[in-house]
């Protein structure tokens, strides 16, 4: 882990940091058109700064400097290590500010310092870096079309990407969007969770330092009518990427439905289950990373173990170690390392997932203004909390008496977006794995891979595409046949 500082020096960080607060448009920032728009700290309510926001006007004007941009050539021609090297700059200028994006990204997000520090930070340099790394490696390909025929089978960046982020992974998700987009030479306009719009901001500006030509990456502030929806049915932008809840990535197919069939990517929500059978070993062990997959980032996050399906036979031996572990997951101030829970992103959320604290609790169950305790739960497969994503720290526990039972309940969701199954039979572990339906199974751990595996789900937590890896990589681009005809014109008409 990232060696942390103490409350009173980040708190020192905060005081000292200085804010972004317009957007950034065509290599500056510049006041957008729309109406102002407060960032608030989540755990204090404070607001921390007031942005200028975009409108569609400005949404308008992007556009057109992306598209500029983009037939310029100056990135989206340039040789792939050219482009590697710009951003690998642009990673080392993020390493040098860690320490402010965490800080940064703590105050407006209300995540624990020590995750910002400790992983989203870190992983997001990493993210761009590896993406970087593969500009000049990846090749383009040749088919067996004969000796009468050469066909090449060439990689063009798709164009003008929109890239529309949530609140719950700023700088992390903005990583996993313009780290293979910018590598692959296509012009990219964020727009920024409305909650959480100065990590992105930042990110940017360091970009133009980097040697990221004008108008390859913006940053449009401001809510979903006015920034989302007119990027959504921009004629002039050729994707769209998505992360966030199922519901609005519904709102991006129509938007493209309605005008120019834009590709479109959505990564979208999750049900997710942890599934330990009867025979899973070191329960220690897997308490831990049931603990870690239910409750990290306060619950926020789509690949939230938020359904633990336990085999009866080790349920409640499972359960004492899962209630010890929480007595170290102290809830509090975002900015005191001690603390492994922040705050949730703000009053409408507070009262969503509160709506879910009722009955008798397990553990957890009473907030404190924005502050909810790790929470658990023994319901039935049929109660809501066992249903409905609720994006919060709390841990619906349900028994089971079989492993099919298990699997079975493991798919009974609308979602797919990640699961785990905790099992000492390998055969077992590779069957559950294999006949679960979701995007990405851990075996006898929590996760997601990395930045080389590819993350999205099944069913209604995706659509498109993958983020990560080569996967991520390719959906920036088209594919192009060049078919060249060999044989000789001497030869005769070969078409008849």
């Amino acid at each position: 882990m990232t060696d942390l500082l103490t409350r009173t020096e980040y708190a020192a960080i905060a005081a000292d940091l200085d804010l972004p607060a317009a957007p950034f448009i065509d290599g500056k920032f510049r006041s957008g058109s729309g109406a102002p728009m407060a960032t608030v700290n989540p755990a204090t309510g404070e607001t921390l700064a007031t942005l200028s926001t975009a409108s569609a006007e400005d949404v308008d004007l992007a556009v057109q400097r992306a598209r500029s941009a983009f037939e310029q050539g100056h990135w989206s021609r340039a040789h792939p290590s050219e482009r590697k090297d710009v951003l690998i700059r642009l990673c080392k200028l993020m390493t040098r500010a860690r320490r402010e994006l965490a800080v940064m990204e703590s105050l407006e997000a209300g995540k624990p310092i020590r995750d910002c520090e400790s992983v989203d930070v870190p992983e997001a340099i990493h993210c761009i870096k590896w993406h970087a790394e593969t500009a000049d490696k990846i090749y383009d390909k040749t088919a067996p079309s004969g000796d009468d025929a050469l066909s090449l089978i060439v990689r063009e960046p798709i164009g003008v990407v929109a890239a529309i982020l949530p609140w719950n992974f700023p700088l992390l998700m903005l990583a996993w969007k313009i780290g293979p987009a910018l590598a692959a030479g296509c012009s990219v306009i964020v727009k920024p969770a409305e909650q959480t719009s100065m990590t992105a901001l930042r990110v940017a500006e360091l970009a133009h330092l980097a040697g990221v030509p004008r108008g390859v990456l913006q940053v449009l502030p401001g809510d979903g009518p006015s920034v989302g929806e007119p990027l959504g049915r921009h004629m002039d932008v050729d994707m769209v990427t998505f992360t966030g809840s199922t519901e609005t990535g519904r709102r991006f197919l129509r938007y493209a439905a309605d005008s120019n069939l834009k590709k479109v990517v959505l990564e979208c929500g999750g049900k997710n289950p942890a599934v330990v059978l009867a025979d899973a070993e070191n329960l220690d062990h897997v308490a831990a990373h049931v603990v870690n997959a239910a409750f990290w980032n306060m619950g926020e996050n789509c690949s939230a173990a938020s359904r633990l399906i336990v085999h009866r036979d080790v349920k409640a031996p499972l359960l004492e170690r899962i209630l010890a572990r929480l007595r170290d997951w102290r809830t509090g101030d975002p900015l005191d390392p001690a603390n492994h829970l922040g705050a949730l992103i703000d009053a409408d959320h507070c009262a969503k997932v509160a709506a879910y604290l009722t009955g008798d609790a397990l553990a957890g169950g009473k907030p404190d203004g924005p502050f909810v305790p790790p929470t658990l739960y023994e319901v039935s497969r049929h109660d809501p909390r066992a249903r409905e994503e609720i994006f919060g720290p709390v841990l619906s526990v349900i028994e089971v008496a079989s492993t099919d039972e298990a699997i079975a309940l493991a798919n009974d969701t609308e979602y797919g977006l990640a699961a785990s199954v905790f099992t000492a039979n390998t055969r077992t572990a590779i069957r559950a794995a294999r006949a679960i339906r979701a995007g990405t199974v851990t075996v006898n751990c929590y996760g997601e891979g990395d930045a080389a595996t590819p993350f999205g789900g099944y069913k209604q937590s995706g659509f498109g595409g993958r983020d990560n890896g080569l996967d991520a990589h390719d959906q920036y681009t088209e594919l192009k046949t060049i078919w060249i005809d060999l044989t000789d014109p001497a030869d005769g008409d070969v078409l008849g």
